[in-house]
C-alpha cells in the first residue's frame, strides 16, 4: 500500500466525518467528559462499526477515537496509567480492525491527537491560551503521543488546535517520534481561535518534513476557502480541510445550535484551491462523506 503522502501527490483523498455524531446516531450516550473515548473501554465494537460506516461511505482515512483520550482525563475516572496506555493503543487497533474488514482499496489510519483543552471538556479547545507553559503542554502531550506511535498508525491527525504555541509543541513531539502528521487548526475567519494570523500559524510547519499537510477542521464551512489559500501559500504542502456542518456548539448547554451549511458541492472549489485531504468534522455523517466522495471522484 502506498503511503498517504504518495497518494496525495496523485490527487485528493477523502477523510471520514464526525465520529461522535455517528456513534450518537447508533444510540450511544456521549454526554460525559470522556466523550467518544469512553467507548474504548465500554463498547469497542461500536467504534469498529463507526469506522466501517465511513469506509463504506467512501472515506479512505479514518481518525481514531483518541481525540479526548489522555492520561489525566482517564485518571479522573479512576483508570490507571497502564489501562490508559492500553486504551490508547486500542484506539488504533480498532481502526485497523475496521480497515481489515473494509473495502479493497488503500485505506489509512490517522491517530487523532486533540488539544489540551479537549481533555477539560469545557469548550476551551475553542479558546486556547490555557495559561500553561510550553513545558507543561509537552508534559501533557508527550506520553500519549508516544503510546499512540507505538500502536503503529499511518500518521497523527493533530487536530482542532486553537493556538500556535500548542501547535509548535505538538509538531516538535511528532518530529522527535518521527511520525508523519497533519496539523489542522480550529479557526475564526483567518485567525486561530487564540487570535493569531493563520498564515503565521501554518508557517511553523513549513520546514518540518514530518508534516505532510496543514489546514483546518472543526470550523465553519465558510472559513475553508481563505484557509486553503493561506495554508498552501505558507507551506507549499498539501492542504487538509474537514469543517463542521455549519452548526455551532454551545459548550454551556452542551448542544448544537443553528442550521447546517456544509454541502458536498462546495468541495470542488476547495480542491481547485489546493485542498487534498478533505472530509467532515462534527455533525457530518456517512451520507455527507458519500456525497463528498462522489464529488471528488467527478472530473
Amino acid at each position: 500500500m502506498p503511503s498517504l503522502e504518495t497518494a496525495l501527490s496523485r490527487g485528493p483523498v477523502v477523510l471520514d466525518g464526525g465520529l461522535s455524531n455517528q456513534l450518537e446516531a447508533a444510540g450511544h450516550d456521549l454526554s460525559d467528559e470522556l466523550w467518544t473515548a469512553r467507548l474504548l473501554r465500554d463498547d469497542p465494537a461500536a467504534l469498529v462499526d463507526a469506522h466501517l460506516a465511513y469506509f463504506a461511505a467512501g472515506a479512505s482515512v479514518v481518525l481514531t477515537a483518541s481525540y479526548q483520550a489522555s492520561f489525566p482525563g482517564f485518571a479522573r475516572h479512576g483508570i490507571s496509567a497502564e489501562e490508559t496506555a492500553e486504551l490508547l493503543r486500542r484506539s488504533v487497533s480498532l481502526a485497523k480492525t475496521a480497515r481489515d474488514a473494509g473495502p479493497d482499496r488503500p485505506l489509512w489510519i490517522a491517530a487523532s491527537v486533540g488539544p489540551y483543552g479537549a481533555s477539560l471538556a469545557d469548550g476551551s479547545e475553542y479558546r486556547g491560551r490555557y495559561g500553561l507553559s510550553a513545558a507543561r503542554l509537552r508534559e501533557f502531550h508527550l506520553p500519549r503521543l508516544a503510546v499512540l506511535a507505538e500502536a503503529g498508525p499511518d500518521l497523527f491527525a493533530v487536530e482542532t488546535i486553537p493556538d500556535v504555541e500548542e501547535a509548535a509543541v505538538l509538531v516538535a513531539i511528532a518530529a522527535e517520534l518521527d511520525v508523519p502528521l497533519w496539523l489542522s487548526y480550529t479557526v475564526a475567519g483567518t485567525s486561530t481561535r487564540a487570535g493569531q494570523p493563520l498564515g503565521e500559524a501554518f508557517a511553523l510547519a513549513a520546514g518540518v518534513p514530518q508534516v505532510i499537510a496543514t489546514g483546518i477542521n472543526c470550523s465553519a464551512p465558510e472559513d475553508v476557502p481563505a484557509a486553503v489559500a493561506l495554508a498552501a501559500a505558507a507551506t507549499g504542502k498539501p492542504v487538509v480541510v474537514y469543517p463542521n456542518s455549519g452548526e455551532v456548539w454551545d459548550a454551556a448547554a452542551r448542544r448544537w445550535t443553528g442550521r447546517a451549511s456544509w454541502a458536498p458541492a462546495d468541495v470542488r472549489s476547495w480542491v481547485d484551491a489546493g485542498a487534498r485531504l478533505i472530509g467532515g468534522c462534527c455533525r457530518v455523517g456517512p451520507e455527507g462523506i458519500a456525497g463528498l466522495a462522489a464529488t471528488v471522484a467527478t472530473p
